[in-house]
């Protein structure tokens, strides 16, 4: 059965499980969708290595299964979606050293963290996506028929809604200068509140818009 390449579209949040995420992955070359329910875990560290500009001071367990390969000369080559049983996913890593191909077994998210990490391709069977798969125009209308936003499916916006605490609030930054985010931005990196630093590091790039 032949293989279909994916791409990480966003990360949701899930409507069916409460602390679950949904991450969504799509057919390069096709208009399906593959909707996959992840922890809040996986889901913050996919999202982290997908950003550019916040930096764990310390590894996250994802990076540090990276900088472990990478002392041991092992590399990800590729992560194939390649069973769905009772609505779960079942992946392998493919890795490689000296030569030598072995297949690794790993849940969907942590095959996705490590994909993103290595700059691995995703994959899956013709027939999964015919299985699970959703036509794009439908997983719209199912997010809209749960009151989301149809802009939610963006992968920015996605990002934005792991990263970000909500419980802080816009004036807060507003009355800060830029200084001020800078050093609080950096303060909470340190101390590996991600979800802070998101809060912080998404103003300072407004006001550089602005």
């Amino acid at each position: 059965m032949s293989l279909v390449r994916l791409n990480i579209q966003g990360i949701s949040y899930s409507q069916t499980q409460t602390g679950a995420y949904a991450l969504v992955l799509t057919e390069k070359d096709g208009d399906r969708s593959l909707p996959i329910v992840i922890g809040a875990f996986e889901a913050q560290s996919i999202a982290i290595a997908m950003e550019n500009e916040i930096k764990p001071p310390r590894p996250l367990t994802h990076d540090l299964f990276r900088n472990f390969a990478d002392r041991f000369d092992v590399s990800v080559k590729q992560v194939i979606i390649h069973k769905l049983v009772d609505g779960v996913f079942y992946s392998s890593l493919i890795c490689e050293r000296d030569g030598i191909e072995e297949i690794i077994d790993a849940r969907t998210s942590d095959a996705v963290a490590l994909a993103v990490r290595f700059e691995a391709p995703i994959f899956t069977y013709e027939g999964i996506l015919d299985q699970a798969g959703l036509l794009i125009e439908d997983s719209l209308e199912i997010e809209e028929s749960e009151e989301l936003e149809a802009e939610e499916l963006e992968a920015d916006l996605e990002l934005e809604e792991i990263l970000a605490n909500v419980l802080f609030e816009q004036d807060e930054l507003e009355d800060m200068t830029r200084d001020e985010l800078e050093e609080q931005l950096e303060k909470a990196v340190s101390e590996e509140d991600y979800e802070l630093a998101a809060k912080y590091r998404d103003e300072i790039e407004k006001r550089k818009n602005e």
